[in-house]
């Protein structure tokens, strides 16, 4: 039973859009949530399921006043109005990576395979397991979406207008499905502006425009007490002549006249028969869920798998490298690095644009991680995710290549003569250098992905990062000769330090002062003591700069999630 107690929502600016709303819903019901738009019903959906918690009143779940639902959490299904699910798989193995987050941990792969195939089945898309996500119809990703929390066959299941898109024949296919949930024990609750998913269900909340209860009871009722022939004829009365509060006073006069008593009596005939049903259906879901362990090696594969199979993903990840290779072959002539006639210009552009260019890897690579599934995410943590897992697992995935990336720069650059011939250790302390540098970029990329909404968001912050780290590195200018200003804003670029870790490495101040260049000892001066740290210093703040990142970007998941257990 979800007891709803003076529930109220504010937004942000502190504007109301629910006000005092109190309602039973029995176990085992299938119940509508009903209005005009902008009324809140999507906003009372997500108060009673968890998701935003009511700034006002509470939610309890069988006498719980905690507002998780389910068990904090488990044993709760929540499907949003869009098609939250990977579109890049074919349908039964993201079915699996599904059911590797939401069964319990330890459930043998058998049955979990006997899970999806269930699910499949009674969702007749047994004949589109093969096909991709992208590729099916839209009554078909519907399905698909409800299919992810079938898996656990959850106690009480959200479903935000599950109808919406779907044509009259596939709409009521899909009602069908959702009584026989409520009729096997599991508590339904779903929003909607098709009026015969309301009709076929057991109860009906009705909001008024300013976000008030104007009814909850049986269809029938509502009919009645809205003088309407049909559902579809009360958003007319809504609409009409009248307060929105008005409709919340005639309720409450229905209540003491015993219109809701009648509904009760009518829940709790269905409560009796629906409560073991209910507990049975849970019974999968029992249990905790994965371990952190678990869940990253999960992630691990299943961020792997989603970007093998987008093509335009490998076509970024893989031409964007291979086109500042070709500019930097272009751009820079042979030899710049000779003891006989060194470059000293050139071969601070050179340490520089290596460092940008293991930044700009790592950042690209990171951006679109997060915002492009963040809704995904949020399903995900209702259903026992965390954190930690979800973001080293794209860490995972990303540094190796990362790491291929880097030592090919290193690789091209030195066959065609634009770094000097030294030893593998030398190599070897430069790709260190690079790939530390490339990742901090990538927890930065991934922190501003999780920051934004969306990939243009993304996309837009680009060049707002990278200008930074051009100005402030020391290159163009050196941080000895900058303003005070500058000088302070560089220590927080962390494309400086792998510029002059890069710099310490190959010894460009004793190629500097040694060559017979005559720019050489006045750009040496110019940059003081800029190369004379070990590299092994720049490690670490590179490092540093990589745990903040890291650890920011989960605390913002952590707040764009707020609900999850």
């Amino acid at each position: 039973m979800i007891e709803v107690r003076g529930v109220g929502q504010r937004v942000d600016g502190g504007r109301r859009t629910l006000r005092d709303v109190s309602l039973t819903i029995g176990s085992g019901e299938l119940v509508a949530i009903i209005g005009g738009s902008g009324a809140g019903k999507t906003t009372l959906l997500d108060a009673i399921a968890g998701i935003r918690p009511p700034a006002e009143g509470e939610v309890r779940y069988d006498g719980d006043g905690t507002g998780k639902g389910g068990g904090n959490g488990r044993g709760l299904g929540y499907v949003p109005q869009d098609d939250i699910v990977h579109l890049e798989m074919p349908l039964r193995r993201t079915l699996r990576y599904a059911a590797g987050l939401r069964l319990p941990a330890g459930t043998p792969a058998d049955r979990a395979g006997r899970a999806v195939d269930a699910v499949l089945e009674a969702l007749a898309l047994t004949g589109r397991a093969g096909q991709r996500v992208g590729s099916l119809s839209g009554g078909e990703r519907k399905r698909a979406s409800i299919a992810v929390e079938l898996l656990t066959r959850p106690r009480v299941f959200f479903l935000d207008e599950p109808t919406s898109g779907l044509d009259p024949a596939t709409a009521a296919d899909l009602m069908r499905l959702l009584r026989g949930l409520a009729d096997s024990g599991t508590t339904v609750v779903l929003t909607t502006h098709h009026p015969p998913d309301a009709a076929a269900c057991d109860q009906v909340a009705v909001l008024a425009l300013d976000g008030t209860l104007a009814f909850y009871g049986p269809p029938g009722a509502a009919r009645e007490a809205f003088q309407a022939d049909g559902i579809e004829d009360i958003y007319v009365r809504l609409a009409g002549a009248g307060e929105p509060h008005d409709w919340a006073s005639r309720f409450g006069g229905a209540q003491d006249g015993g219109v809701r008593e009648s509904g009760v009596q009518e829940s709790g005939g269905r409560e009796s028969g629906g409560g073991e049903g209910g507990s049975e259906a849970a019974g999968d879901a029992a249990g905790a869920p994965a371990g952190a362990f678990a869940q990253w090696a999960l992630l691990t594969r299943r961020n792997l798998d989603l970007m093998t199979r987008n093509r335009l993903t490998l076509a970024v990840l893989g031409g964007s490298p291979l086109m500042v290779l070709a500019m930097f072959a272009v751009l820079f002539r042979p030899g710049a690095f000779s003891p006989e006639s060194p470059s000293p210009g050139a071969t601070v552009m050179i340490l520089f644009w290596i460092a940008f260019g293991g930044f700009f890897f790592g950042l690209t690579y990171g951006l679109p991680q997060i915002c492009a599934e963040l809704p995904v995410l949020r399903r995900e943590r209702l259903a026992g995710l965390r954190i930690g897992p979800y973001v080293l697992a794209k860490v995972a995935v990303l540094l190796p290549l990362l790491a291929v990336v880097d030592a090919l720069m290193l690789g091209v650059l030195r066959g065609l003569d634009r770094l000097p011939a030294l030893g593998w250790r030398t190599y070897g302390e430069l790709l260190a250098t690079l790939l530390l540098c490339s990742l901090a970029a990538l927890a930065l990329g991934l922190l501003v992905s999780a920051a934004v909404t969306d990939a243009v968001q993304a996309t837009m912050a680009l060049p707002m990062l990278c200008f930074p780290q051009v100005l402030f590195v020391g290159a163009i200018l050196p941080v000895p000769v900058m303003a005070a200003p500058g000088r302070w804003l560089s220590f927080a670029m962390s494309n400086r330090w792998a510029f002059e870790g890069l710099g310490h490495t190959l010894g460009v101040e004793r190629l500097w002062a040694s060559g017979r260049s005559p720019l050489g000892p006045p750009l040496l001066g110019s940059y003081g003591d800029t190369f004379s740290r070990a590299a092994a210093v720049d490690w670490a703040l590179l490092a540093g700069f990589t745990v903040i990142f890291l650890v920011v970007t989960g605390l913002i998941l952590v707040r764009r999630t707020p609900n999850a257990p």
